[in-house]
């Protein structure tokens, strides 16, 4: 009886593992940067620093970058310490263009357009009156036919809490040297302080601790002083409403 070879079977090829040694390394350091990921959302200092001594005996068994990590501030509070500022900072800005429009009513009414003008700026609302609605030429004493427009503006200056006011009167470069006045300067800061006495003596909810007054006489022009028209521009008395909060959101502290 023939006798059956034996067909000795090949054994099978064992299969190279060693790429599960990188493919786990790969998924613990994802696991690390997904747990350092939500990690940093909530930043904990005492955790993070335990963390970080774990991942350093993990991977390294030493020092890493980890080992002195960075104090990060809370984004949370961060954010909504800025959103607090900006928002005072808006409303803020938001009441002096509602007192911008108030101002500008009453500038129509009495037909002001030409001796009044309003501008927002970044010290605040600027109000300027050309010296013609108020003054003769070279004459501090508001005119008496024109005091009622002092009165009536008195009444768009009342703040609660009160706002720091600036009134500051400015001229042309024509030389002053009268008995009365010796210069522009002089005759600036006297048609700023009598406009001032008008407006906070008809206006007893006016604080008068919130109110100061400049003379700039000739050096602080808006207008050429070549011509009769642009010295006319320059003889002005300015009203400054300042707001109460920097774009910052610090608050601007009253006049003492």
């Amino acid at each position: 009886m023939a006798k059956k070879s034996r067909r000795h079977k090949k054994h099978e090829e064992h299969m190279d593992e060693s790429w599960l040694i990188p493919y786990a390394d790969l998924l613990t350091l994802l696991l690390a940067l997904f747990i350092v990921l939500f990690a940093s959302s909530t930043v904990d200092q005492e955790k993070l620093e335990k963390m970080s001594n774990v991942f350093n005996q993990v991977f390294s068994g030493g020092n890493g970058v980890m080992d002195n990590p960075a104090v990060v501030a809370d984004p949370n509070a961060t954010e909504s310490e800025i959103t607090k500022a900006t928002a005072k900072y808006m409303e803020d800005q938001r009441q002096l263009e509602e007192t911008q429009e108030r101002v500008e009513q009453f500038i129509a009414v009495n037909e002001l357009e030409s001796q009044f003008e309003t501008v927002m700026t970044d010290e605040g609302l600027l109000i300027t009156i050309r010296d013609s609605v108020l003054f003769d030429q070279g004459k501090a004493d508001i005119k008496p036919e024109y005091a009622s427009i002092a009165k009536e503006l008195s009444e768009l200056l009342a703040f609660d809490p009160a706002r720091n006011i600036i009134i500051t009167g400015h001229t042309d470069n024509v030389p002053m040297n009268t008995a009365e006045f010796q210069s522009n300067w002089e005759l600036s800061v006297i048609r700023a302080v009598n406009f001032l006495k008008i407006v906070i003596s008809t206006n007893p909810q006016l604080d008068s601790k919130a109110f100061s007054v400049k003379g700039f006489g000739e050096y602080n022009p808006i207008a050429t002083n070549d011509t009769a028209e642009g010295r006319a521009k320059n003889r002005r008395v300015e009203v400054l409403i300042q707001p109460r909060y920097a774009e910052d959101g610090t608050e601007i502290e009253a006049a003492k």
